[in-house]
């Protein structure tokens, strides 16, 4: 990365942000701090990082509510710092929107490259090309879009559009549930298997909060949402089934 690549440190330990600072200049980024969510706000006035290493611990402000903030308001990279063996603030920091976790105590290597997959993630968000109308007058998907159910989906830039409209906010667990039915078409896949794809794979086999995601993304992708699902179906005593559906 390039030095005029910016990141933020947000952590109320002083040592903690002096040795990240430290670190993370000496491997050519542009470092700035902040201890709570005040002087973050502060710090992103000043000057708008790429990416936002956020404390989960806060006084105040807490980093998942921080982190719902700067994704409704901002388009950057956000890697959530937790506790050991928290599998619920993992959870939580991904179903508000960020994009990867890291457990304390980390190595700073493990650290470094997770940013550096975030920033590669950030920088793949391009701008998005409008849908094309095929010859019949249906609507086709531009290049590098999958269609899922009312959905386009931008695997590249791990995005999600309305057919021909507007981008949908999509969760970093349920893009990657996205993904793994979009591998699977028409094959159905047990929680286990889902579970297995996505990156909470400390989660237990019978971890049933699978099935709010499902409910959730249906929301989002299903022709008629409050119908009969249709495109990411319940097999009973299975799992899950993504049936792709014709252009509408």
């Amino acid at each position: 990365m390039n030095a005029r690549t910016r990141l933020l440190v947000v952590d109320d330990d002083a040592s903690v942000r002096s040795l990240l600072r430290d670190y993370l200049e000496n491997h050519g980024f542009g470092v700035s701090e902040a201890a709570d969510g005040t002087q973050m706000r502060q710090e992103i006035e000043r000057e708008l990082p790429d990416a936002v290493l956020l404390d989960v611990r806060l006084p105040g402000e807490d980093g998942l509510v921080l982190a719902r903030y700067l994704r409704e308001h901002y388009e950057l990279g956000i890697l959530m710092v937790t506790a050991s063996g928290d599998v619920i603030e993992r959870v939580v920091g991904l179903e508000v929107g960020a994009d990867d976790y890291i457990a304390k105590p980390f190595d700073l290597r493990e650290l470094l490259a997770r940013i550096r997959s975030v920033l590669r993630r950030v920088q793949a968000r391009g701008p998005t090309a409008p849908a094309r109308a095929a010859p019949g007058g249906q609507t086709q998907p531009p290049p590098g879009r999958l269609r899922f159910g009312r959905c386009e989906v931008d695997i590249a830039a791990h995005r999600m559009f309305e057919v021909g409209g507007a981008e949908v906010t999509i969760t970093a667990m349920e893009f990657e549930l996205v993904s793994a039915f979009l591998d699977s078409p028409n094959r159905v896949l047990t929680r286990d298997q889902l579970l297995m794809k996505s990156r909470n794979r400390e989660w237990g086999p019978f971890d049933r909060s699978i099935d709010i995601r499902i409910g959730r993304l249906r929301r989002k992708v299903e022709p008629d949402p409050g119908g009969e699902p249709r495109v990411i179906r319940t097999v009973r005593n299975a799992g899950y089934m993504f049936v792709p559906t014709d252009p509408a």
